[in-house]
């Protein structure tokens, strides 16, 4: 099998949540425990740390991995989605993972993926262990997929568990209140293994607290430290609350010596030493192009804010979301004042254009149907002056199609 031919097989033949949503949530660590088992148990091999919440946990897993990179450690890091390549999802010190070895992976555990009917994700996860494993990093950062508690992540034993921001995602699957989501989440603490909790929340906080004493587990709420200020180089004064968490994960991470100047600068090569791309991006001046991979009312509450302490004439808006969002709510905090593009990101569960058109409507937001993110993204750029504004977003895929 070629390259191409694996991923279309990995893709076509099992589920995966980004293109099918809940009929491809497991919902169990029965399928990733016998999978782990058959390959040896790799993630019993390497040291981790463990990075879940509904906003920040991408960003503050590199965050991780590039500090951690600063101080000469070999890192492995696990992320999803992928934006451009799937090998994007496993790195080690930023490298990619090979296509020979994906292709490797595949062909030598299809019997056993086809026999179990492993899902994408589980298949994923064991892949990225065995990586780990094999090329004996010292330590690895491992982001959640979906929830916490039933994610195929959720076997590890870290050194320290970091969850990041609490908001209203995926709901259909993880449950309908701050409350109910914060509970899977916390699914990741483990007995007498130290967690951070990147911001304090009224109706999560009480959760985390529970949870952390029937674990025995350390607790720290990152918002309430003293600690120094750290610059970063992802845009965007959202990232502020991440780099909290993160500081003080680093802060409880025994048998690692990470100095504060390679905190720093860690901190501030985050792209150079990951590849993180999607976070308050700029692809372009005169006009200023910029995009985001927020997904949800929070986080992009967040980017729209940041948007608004932008200078500009007039605002171009490309954008594009996936079923199953609360679109009342979010195209609710959307300025009216901006020129849209509408589009349907280029996967099944993208949510088509002329729906999109007609529900932003309701809330006064105009502009035109186009037949892809980037024939939008092209018109945008024809119609905006150079001293304009254009930001693409709504969705990961979405943003991924014009980077």
């Amino acid at each position: 099998m070629t390259y191409q031919e694996t991923l279309d097989w990995m893709f076509a033949q099992l589920p995966m949540y980004q293109q099918r949503g809940t009929d491809a949530y497991n919902g169990k660590l029965d399928g990733i425990k016998a999978f782990s088992k058959n390959l040896g148990n790799p993630h019993k091999k390497f040291k981790s740390i463990h990075v879940a919440g509904t906003n920040g946990k991408g960003s503050s897993s590199h965050m991780l991995a590039s500090m951690l990179h600063e101080a000469g450690y070999k890192v492995g890091l696990y992320t999803s989605p992928h934006l451009k390549d799937f090998r994007e999802r496993i790195k080690i010190n930023g490298t990619i993972v090979s296509k020979m070895q994906v292709i490797g992976f595949i062909q030598k555990n299809r019997p056993f993926i086809e026999a179990n009917k492993l899902s994408f994700f589980e298949m994923t996860v064991a892949m990225a262990f065995d990586h780990f494993a094999e090329q004996e990093v010292d330590i690895a950062i491992i982001e959640v997929g979906l929830g916490g508690r039933l994610d195929s992540t959720n076997i590890i034993q870290p050194e320290v568990c970091l969850i990041t921001n609490i908001g209203l995602d995926h709901t259909d699957v993880l449950g309908n209140s701050l409350a109910d989501i914060a509970m899977e989440k916390a699914g990741i603490i483990k007995p007498q293994t130290p967690v951070v909790i990147s911001e304090r929340q009224k109706e999560t906080t009480p959760i985390f607290t529970e949870v952390a004493q029937k674990n025995n587990a350390s607790i720290i709420f990152a918002e309430d430290s003293t600690s120094k200020n750290y610059s970063t180089s992802l845009l965007g004064n959202y990232q502020n609350k991440n780099v909290k968490g993160v500081i003080a994960t680093i802060g409880l991470l025994e048998g690692f010596a990470v100095s504060e100047s390679q905190m720093r600068t860690g901190l501030m090569r985050i792209v150079e030493n990951t590849g993180l791309v999607g976070r308050w991006q700029i692809l372009g001046e005169q006009p200023k192009i910029i995009c985001d991979t927020a997904h949800n009312f929070e986080s992009i509450s967040l980017v729209i804010n940041q948007i608004f302490t932008e200078d500009y004439e007039e605002l171009h808006i490309i954008l594009g979301f996936v079923i199953g969002k609360e679109m009342d709510t979010i195209l609710s905090i959307f300025p009216k004042n901006a020129r849209y593009y509408f589009c349907m990101p280029d996967i099944r569960r993208g949510l088509s254009a002329e729906s999109l058109q007609q529900k932003a409507a309701e809330f006064g937001l105009v502009g035109r149907v186009h037949g892809s993110v980037m024939e939008g993204f092209l018109e945008a750029k024809k119609q905006a002056l150079k001293e304009d504004l254009i930001f693409i977003g709504g969705s990961t895929f979405t943003v991924a199609e014009v980077v």
